[in-house]
């Protein structure tokens, strides 16, 4: 089970939203890579980077945050926000950034990610973020009458590395993971699942070590770990033992 802690770029900062609002951003690190290098000083494998600007405007917008982080840590990077055409993704994988994540695009151009899969195998992830179980896209601004499962099966067999499952109504809000329909999303493909959106502390991870959701790839953790919710080290503990911890029951 891997963490994946989030660094959201909004006007080059490090922010975290709430659902989605870019009018309520709270800068918590005005230096991404310094807040890259805490996470790797903290243990951690993987970073999850957006760059929201980019989410909304098409195209990416928050580059020189981006190359920071990816000068100041060799942990793999995976990033959105904004990637929508193959000379974006060849770019970002060229300056080292390990795998893309794309969202409006696997709504609107399937067939961008499917050729991506295949001209960079292991490379490319799907974001799917819900908003009562419907896939939104542009940074979240356009609802689509498209179910979760149904965008999520159009990539059963296109060879993305991962999909990154988020559910918008639980975003920054601290009310947990929606584990029941991450669950069943991954349920329906034999793609890795990341859950995303509402882990709130250590009972969340605990969660994840259940055994059933052994299937699940990982979850992104955000305004938790910046609050201070989250013990790092601990949760960090926990995913790579398995064991929760004395007088928690293992």
């Amino acid at each position: 089970m891997i963490l994946y802690p989030a660094i959201d770029l909004k006007d080059g900062v490090c922010v975290r939203l709430k659902r989605g609002e870019m009018d309520a951003a709270t800068v918590f690190n005005t230096d991404p890579a310094a807040q890259a290098r805490a996470f790797a000083g903290a243990g951690f494998e993987w970073l999850h980077v957006v760059d929201l600007n980019g989410a909304f405007a098409g195209a990416s917008v928050n580059g020189p945050a981006v190359e920071a982080i990816l000068d100041a840590v060799s942990l793999p990077v995976q990033l959105g926000g904004g990637i929508r055409d193959m000379a974006g993704i060849e770019s970002w994988l060229g300056k080292g950034v390990r795998r893309v994540v794309l969202g409006t695009a696997a709504l609107h151009n399937p067939a961008l990610v499917k050729a991506a899969a295949k001209a960079f195998p292991g490379r490319i992830a799907v974001g799917i973020d819900a908003r009562g179980g419907m896939v939104a896209v542009e940074g979240w601004a356009e609802q689509s009458q498209i179910d979760a499962l149904t965008l999520a099966g159009r990539f059963q067999d296109a060879g993305v590395a991962a999909i990154i499952y988020t559910d918008i109504d639980r975003d920054g809000v601290f009310s947990g993971l929606n584990l029941e329909a991450t669950l069943a999303l991954a349920e329906r493909v034999n793609i890795p699942v990341i859950a995303s959106g509402g882990l709130a502390g250590l009972e969340d991870v605990k969660r994840l070590m259940e055994p059933r959701y052994s299937r699940l790839g990982g979850a992104v953790a955000g305004r938790a770990l910046y609050d201070g919710r989250l013990d790092a080290r601990e949760a960090l503990r926990i995913t790579r033992t398995g064991k929760k911890g004395a007088g928690n029951g293992t």
